[in-house]
Formats: structure tokens, sequence, C-alpha cells
């Protein structure tokens, strides 16, 4: 049988979608694990299974060494996820995940469509359309004031989040063609590095016990596959439309706190994902035109 090839415009959605299911699903774990174990075990942990699995992928999809380029954009790459991550599982940990997750993935949103709209054009009217429409489903789900009695809602750790991990989407999209697990790889070791030395300078309690490794090992797998599945994306298709699709993580991450941990789902929350929804048909059927 022939292998079969997608359109490229339909492969960018697949993987866009795989991306955000993928990271709303890690938010989510990571956000829980981290009420519940120590904040930087949680995320040395996840970067050093997302490392030994990188590792092995771009093993076996024969990925050559890294050239210079890709090694600066990878240390870029960590650096800035490291802010990120910091300030989303901090977020998620200590406030509500209705509101950390839609606000850091509005800004996660915003940065690359700029970013993209400026490097290669507007897409295509249809496609633009289903962008604005899902900035707008993303604001919506932002808006949703949650329960006030629920604790603190986590905002600043969502604005540091949202702008770091922005900032990453538009670094590992600069890749070379046809690398996606060589260079995540070297973002988990700077990753790995940087959280190694927060805990040697400011000792903090980072040790997780042995019934919360499965749980992390699970998180870092299900965010290295977020993390590839989006840097293919942006090597199949257009930027803005890679970002956005992924970037509709939140609305994942929103329906698991709602199922899992009994948060309330507002009717903003609600006219958010059906927004969402509508934005991924949209999407879709713009850039198959």
């Amino acid at each position: 049988m022939p292998d079969v090839v997608l359109p490229a415009s339909v492969a960018v959605v697949i993987l866009g979608l795989t991306a955000s299911a993928s990271w709303g699903a890690a938010d989510f774990g990571g956000g829980w694990l981290s009420r519940r174990a120590p904040l930087l075990g949680v995320l040395l942990a996840t970067q050093l299974t997302g490392l030994v699995v990188a590792f092995v992928a771009a093993n076996v999809r024969g990925e050559p060494a890294l050239r210079t380029e890709d090694l600066g954009w990878a240390v870029l790459s960590g650096l800035l996820a490291s802010v990120g991550l910091v300030g989303l599982y901090g977020g998620l940990a200590v406030g509500r995940m209705g509101i950390v997750a839609p606000v850091t993935g509005l800004i996660v949103t915003s940065i690359p469509v700029v970013a993209g709209t400026l490097l290669q054009g507007l897409p295509g009217p249809i496609t633009l359309a289903g962008i604005g429409l899902a900035i707008v489903a993303v604001v919506v789900v932002s808006l949703s004031p949650g329960d006030d009695t629920a604790g603190p809602s986590g905002l600043r750790y969502a604005l540091v989040a949202g702008v770091g991990l922005g900032l990453t989407t538009i670094t590992v999209s600069r890749f070379g063609e046809g690398m996606v697990f060589a260079p995540l790889a070297a973002m988990r070791i700077v990753e790995g590095l940087v959280f190694v030395a927060v805990v040697l300078v400011r000792r903090p309690r980072w040790r997780l016990g042995r019934s919360a490794w499965p749980w992390v090992a699970g998180v870092g797998v299900l965010d290295l596959l977020g993390n590839g599945a989006y840097v293919a994306a942006t090597q199949t298709g257009a930027l803005a439309v890679a970002a956005v699709l992924s970037s509709l993580y939140p609305v994942v991450t929103v329906l698991l706190a709602t199922v899992l941990l009994h948060e309330r789902l507002g009717r903003l929350h609600s006219i958010g994902i059906v927004l969402a929804g509508i934005a991924i048909a949209v999407i879709a059927g713009g850039s198959g035109a």
C-alpha cells in the first residue's frame, strides 16, 4: 500500500490540534501535581522525562546533529520556556486553572500571530476569520469571573507564563527543516540546568515521592508530544495557523478541571468553548480552500 501523504493545509490543522490537546492535558496534570508536590521537583522530573523521550525520538527519526544555528535557537527557547513554565505551573498550583490557563493561552496565541503576520503575511480571508474567532474564544474564556471564593486567581503568574511561552513559540519555529526532537532535547537540557541552578541557589523543597513519578512522567511525555507536534506544524504550514490552533489548549485544561476537579464551568467558559470549536472548523475549511 502506498504511503498516504496529507496535504500541508490538512497536516498543519491536525498537528496544531494535536499540540493543543497534548499541552492542555499536560498543563492540567502539571498544575494538579504542583498542588501536591514541590513545583521545582515537578518541573525537573517532567523535563528529564522529556529529554529521554526526545533523545530516543531524534535517533529513531535519524535527525542529524544540531547545527550551530539550531543549537542557538534551542538554548534561547529553553531559557524562555523555563520562565514560562515556572509562571504557568506556579499559577496553576496556587491559582484557578479556569483563569490561569486561558489568560496564558491568550498571550501565547497573540504573540506568534503577530510575528507570523509580519514574517509571512496575512493568511486567506476565511483562515483569518477563523484566527480572529479563535482569539475571541480565548478572550471570552479568560473573561469568565469564576468562583470568587475559590482562592487567588493566579493572574500575575499567567502574564509571566504567557510572555515566556509566547516568545518560545516563535523561537522554536526557527528550527531547521526536519529538525524536531534533536533541538527539543537540547531545550530540555537547558531547562533542566536552569531548574537545577534554582534548586542549588534557593534550596527549596524539590524531592518527589515515589507515587508521583508515574504521573510526572506522563506529563513530561504529553508536554514533549505537544512541542513536537507544534514544531512540525510550523514547518508544515503558516505560523499563525499553527500557533492559533495549538494555543486552544486552555479549552482542554478548563474542561479537564471542570470534569475532574469540579471547577465551575460558567456561561462565558461555555460560550468560549463553543466559539473555539467553530473557529477550528473555520480555520480547517479556510486552510483547505
